[in-house]
C-alpha cells in the first residue's frame, strides 16, 4: 500500500474524529451528550437532547467532515492517488477511516457516535448518485416507521448496492471495502436492531425537541 494512502487514510481517521456533538454539548449547554437520552454523539440524539437547532448543525458538520476525508486528496494535489492493484478506488479506504473516525473518536477516549451522518458525508463525495438512491431510502423509511435507526441500516444497504451497480469496473478490494459500509452501521445499531425486534424502538418526532 503506497506509503501516501497510509498518510491520508490517518488524516481521513483524524479529521471523522472531530466529536461534534460532544463538542457542542460541552461548549454550549456545559454537559456531555453522551450522558443523556440514547448516549449515542451523534445528530438524533442532539435533536432529541439539545433541539432542532443543534441537530441540524451537528448533522451538517458531521456530513461536511465524512465529505472533506473523501476530499483530502484532491485538495492537496488537485487529483486522486492511486491505490495498490487490487483498489481501484483508494477514497472507499479513506472514507471508512472517517468513519471509524466518528465511532471510536481518539480525542474523546475513543467512545462517539454511529457513524451514519459521517458516512453519508463519504458517500456523497464517493458517488452523488449512490447516495441519492440511500437518502430516498432513508426519507421513505423514516416517514413510514419514523425511526431513524431503521432507515439508517437499510439505506446503508441500498448505497452499497447502488454504488456497486453503478460502478462497474471495481477490484475485488473495491467490493469488500464497499461491503464494509453497511455492516458497519448494522454493527453501530445493533442494540437499536435488538430494540427494533422487541418494539421497543423509539420514534423520532421533528416537532417536538424530545419524545
Amino acid at each position: 500500500m503506497p506509503g501516501f494512502l497510509l498518510i491520508y487514510i490517518l488524516g481521513a481517521y483524524l479529521l471523522g474524529s472531530i466529536p461534534t456533538a460532544i463538542w457542542y454539548g460541552r461548549i454550549f449547554h456545559k454537559t456531555d451528550i453522551r450522558k443523556h437520552g440514547s448516549g449515542n454523539a451523534g445528530a438524533t440524539n442532539a435533536i432529541r437532547t439539545f433541539g432542532k437547532k443543534a441537530g441540524i448543525i451537528v448533522l451538517v458538520i458531521d456530513i461536511a467532515k465524512g465529505s472533506l476525508a473523501v476530499l483530502i486528496p484532491l485538495l492537496i494535489t488537485g487529483g486522486m492517488i492511486p491505490g495498490p492493484g487490487w483498489i481501484l478506488h483508494p477514497e472507499l479506504a479513506l472514507g471508512l477511516a472517517a468513519g471509524l473516525g466518528h465511532i471510536y473518536p481518539i480525542y474523546e477516549k475513543f467512545k462517539g457516535g454511529k457513524g451514519v451522518a459521517t458516512l453519508f458525508g463519504v458517500i456523497l463525495a464517493l458517488n452523488p448518485l449512490s447516495a441519492l438512491f440511500a437518502v430516498i431510502s432513508f426519507v421513505l423509511v423514516f416517514i413510514f416507521t419514523k425511526r431513524v435507526s431503521l432507515g439508517s441500516i437499510l439505506s446503508g444497504v441500498v448505497f452499497a448496492v447502488a454504488y456497486i451497480c453503478i460502478t462497474r469496473s471495481m477490484l475485488i478490494g473495491d467490493y469488500v471495502l464497499t461491503l464494509i459500509y453497511p455492516l458497519l452501521i448494522i454493527y453501530t445499531h445493533r442494540s437499536n436492531i435488538k430494540r427494533l425486534m422487541n418494539g421497543t424502538e423509539p420514534k423520532l418526532s421533528l416537532g417536538k425537541k424530545k419524545e
